[in-house]
């Protein structure tokens, strides 16, 4: 098997289309190009992601992208030794988008195709950026998921605990639409809150009595609610020093959260491996500059990637892949679309489970 290897990577697994190169060999890879098309524009008006409008999106654009990213990196698929492509978990007509755009792509040329887990891509990534050991602890945070992994293989994960109901984004996402910001939330309430005082409003920090490293934040945004709604009661309104303050507690209340079941889960990390492993930050969520100056009070050596390559990315997904076929990984059964696919099936799902599987 060949160590050295150009890799494309696609991803469009929610509401950004992405392609990549890397040019990979042990120990590490280098980004020759990084191409997101987003959608937030399309998505504005309707306060969320629309899946329809989504998927419509990403099939117009994935063949655009990926000229793109062959184009800045100066090669041709020619010259491209692999495909990976996000195959779940995600909204299933981007991610059927994106597979069906890599298998028409890999057959074309007679290549070799690897179906990769959005999220491993995100868990891989201080791989890719830091030349990170096996193992290592994962806060996976962003608009969807949030959980911690002992991340002991390209292939083996240990679930150490996570959200049992909203994601850190999606609640990000929520408190910008009850204070009129704009979307996406997480810059908008990050920018409202460094102009506020995080001490004005006390907001919960849920599930702090637990023993474990489950989180929950349905109930601070619903806090929020009721404080935007009392405020605008009391006085008639909300004004902008309102807004900033609310901003600055609910997210003072995240980084509380998270600072304290990252030291649980680093613990229960412990307790598995008989070491003391490194921590590493990646998703959407880690770009926030509070939630990273938080965590690096928990692990002086945190690892957290640059702020581009927390947000969805093809880039992740070109060496997650890489990793799975270095591995001599090459399981037609991972390029089924999917829309819940956990990294850790041997945990109890956090998130519940339907005719479609696990959520998380």
């Amino acid at each position: 098997m060949t160590h050295n290897l150009t890799v494309l990577g696609i991803e469009s697994s929610c509401d950004d289309t992405a392609a990549a190169v890397l040019r990979c060999s042990p120990p590490g890879g280098e980004i020759m190009s990084s191409v997101v098309f987003g959608q937030g524009a399309l998505h504005a008006e309707f306060g969320g992601v629309v899946p329809e409008i989504a998927a419509r999106a990403h099939a117009e654009k994935l063949d655009l992208a990926v000229e793109q990213a062959l184009g800045e990196a100066g090669c041709g698929l020619s010259d491209i030794g692999l495909i990976a492509v996000t195959s779940g978990p995600g909204l299933i007509g981007g991610v059927m988008s994106g597979v069906m755009c890599a298998r028409g792509l890999a057959a074309g040329r007679g290549l070799p195709l690897i179906g990769v887990n959005h999220l491993a891509g995100h868990a891989l990534t201080p791989r890719l950026t830091d030349n990170a050991a096996y193992p290592y602890v994962m806060l996976l945070v962003s608009g969807g998921h949030c959980q911690f992994l002992l991340v002991q293989a390209a292939d083996r994960f240990t679930r150490l605990g996570g959200t049992i109901d909203d994601a850190p984004g999606e609640a990000f996402d929520k408190v910008a639409r009850i204070l009129g910001l704009e979307q996406p939330g997480g810059p908008a309430v990050e920018k409202a809150a460094r102009d506020g005082d995080p001490h004005r409003f006390r907001f919960p920090r849920p599930l702090l009595d637990r023993d474990n490293a489950d989180m929950s934040f349905s109930g601070l945004k619903t806090a929020v609610l009721r404080q935007r709604d009392q405020l605008i009661t009391d006085q008639g309104g909300l004004y902008p020093r309102d807004r900033q303050d609310i901003c600055a507690g609910f997210q003072a209340a995240i980084c509380d959260v998270l600072s304290h079941k990252t030291r649980l889960a680093l613990d229960i990390a412990t307790g598995i491996a008989g070491a003391n492993p490194p921590l590493a930050v990646a998703g959407g969520v880690a770009a926030n500059s509070a939630i990273r100056s938080a965590l690096t009070k928990v692990s002086t050596g945190l690892m957290a990637p640059p702020q581009r390559l927390c947000t969805d990315n093809a880039a992740m997904i070109a060496w997650a892949g890489y990793e799975k076929h270095m591995a001599g990984h090459a399981d037609p059964g991972d390029l089924v679309p999917r829309p819940r696919w956990p990294l850790d099936d041997q945990s109890a799902p956090l998130l519940g489970s339907g005719k479609k599987g696990a959520k998380a």
